[in-house]
Formats: structure tokens, sequence, C-alpha cells
């Protein structure tokens, strides 16, 4: 079995993915409570891909929320570093863009997007800052990011009830779901050691973007943030 380690060496992180690929969002639904379903929308929503506009979907994984994106009438470009994972998605959704890439180092010319968009892959990323530098890069003047991560619960019963939850549930759903159980430790371990809402928005306003918010999802289990890159 492959696990990667918290110094996320991309190779280790990829080929990790590239082992739970085929089951990955059987798990995430299950280990989530299906709630991972109402974070989609709502990052959908935010996204707010249409006709026209070009969207990148970083840490694409399978190309759930990219064909979402797609089928909005968004020109979309899945990426991801896990082939196992582009795979798969080009198995479900054969219509759609996919391009192997590392978000440290993006395959992409400058000012591209419309939107740049990640979800729970940017804790995956060996140099947050570099990746958000990039994100800022690829998206047009007056474009948007928009990124879903797992964040730190707002009130001390959600936090410790949801340590509990990583620690004490997590490890035997994902004997039962998952074909890789070792991954969801490295999983655990990562939204345990991830900045917070507040210091990822630091990183954001460092990167270059500006009109950082956040809205927390789930008590804050979950965070959505959003920025600008300026038009000037």
């Amino acid at each position: 079995m492959s696990r990667a380690s918290l110094n996320k060496d991309p190779r280790e992180v990829a080929g990790m993915f590239d082992t739970v690929a085929r089951r990955y969002d059987l798990t995430n639904d299950v280990m989530s409570g299906f709630q991972v379903r109402a974070w989609r929308a709502v990052t959908r929503a935010a996204v707010g891909a249409g006709p026209g506009m070009k969207v990148l979907d970083l840490a694409a994984g399978t190309g759930t929320s990219a064909n979402d994106y797609a089928l909005a009438g968004a020109q979309v470009v899945a990426c991801d570093f896990s082939i196992g994972m582009m795979q798969e998605g080009k198995r479900r959704y054969p219509e759609l863009q996919f391009v192997a890439g590392d978000a440290t180092a993006l395959p992409f010319a400058d000012d591209a997007f419309d939107v740049v968009t990640i979800s729970y892959g940017l804790r995956n990323v060996n140099d947050t800052l570099a990746a958000l530098r990039q994100m800022y890069r690829v998206t047009k003047p007056g474009g948007r990011i928009v990124i879903a991560e797992f964040s730190t619960p707002t009130t001390p019963v959600v936090r410790e009830s949801y340590k509990w939850f990583l620690g004490h549930v997590m490890p035997p759903a994902a004997r039962v779901f998952s074909s890789n159980v070792e991954s969801y430790d490295y999983l655990a371990e990562s939204i345990l050691s991830w900045p917070n809402q507040e210091a990822l928005a630091q990183l954001m306003l460092a990167a270059g973007w500006r009109q950082v918010a956040y809205k927390n999802l789930s008590g804050g289990i979950v965070a959505l943030h959003q920025a600008v890159k300026p038009s000037a």
C-alpha cells in the first residue's frame, strides 16, 4: 500500500491518489456523511461557471466538479498530478479535457482563465504560497480564485469532536470503503496540520490576491475562500 508523508513530496502524493482513484468519490461520500455534496454545491455556486467562461479546476481528481462546470457551459480544464485519478476521470467523462500538472508549476499561459478553483487539494501541495502564486499568474486580471478546503472548526466542541472523528471513525471506515487504508491516515494528519482560515487568507494576500474572504461550512470543518486578481 502507498501513502504520503507530511513533507508532501509530489511523487508520493500522486502515487497515493493513484491507488485510491476508483473508489475515491464513494469513500468521500461515506466519510463525510454525504456532506461533501452540499459543500460541492456551495463551491459550484461560488465558481458560477457559465457559457463563455474559462475555468481551471485544479486537483480535479476524477473530474466530478469539472464536469458540473462543463455542463453549465464553461470551457473547463481539469488538472491533476495523479495519472490514476485522471485515467478514472477520463473513463467517466471522456469529453472533459484533462491535463497533467503540478500546482506549483502550472503548464498554462499567463492570464488564461476567468476562474481558478481547487477543492480539497491545496493542502496536498508541498508549497502553498507557490501554488497560490501560480494560480494568480494563470488567472485573468479581474478573474477569481475559489478554494474549498478542510479547515479549523470554529468552536471547541466541534473541534474536539472532529479530532475524535478523524482518529476513531475515519480509520475503520477506510478499511471498509477504501482500497488504500494508509492513505486516509495521511489525509487525517494533513487536515489537522493545515493552517486555519485566517492563516490561509494571509497566504492568499501574500500571493497577490485581493478582496480575500472566506465562508465557513459545517461549523468550519470546511472553509470556502474566494479572492480576486486586481484588474490593474
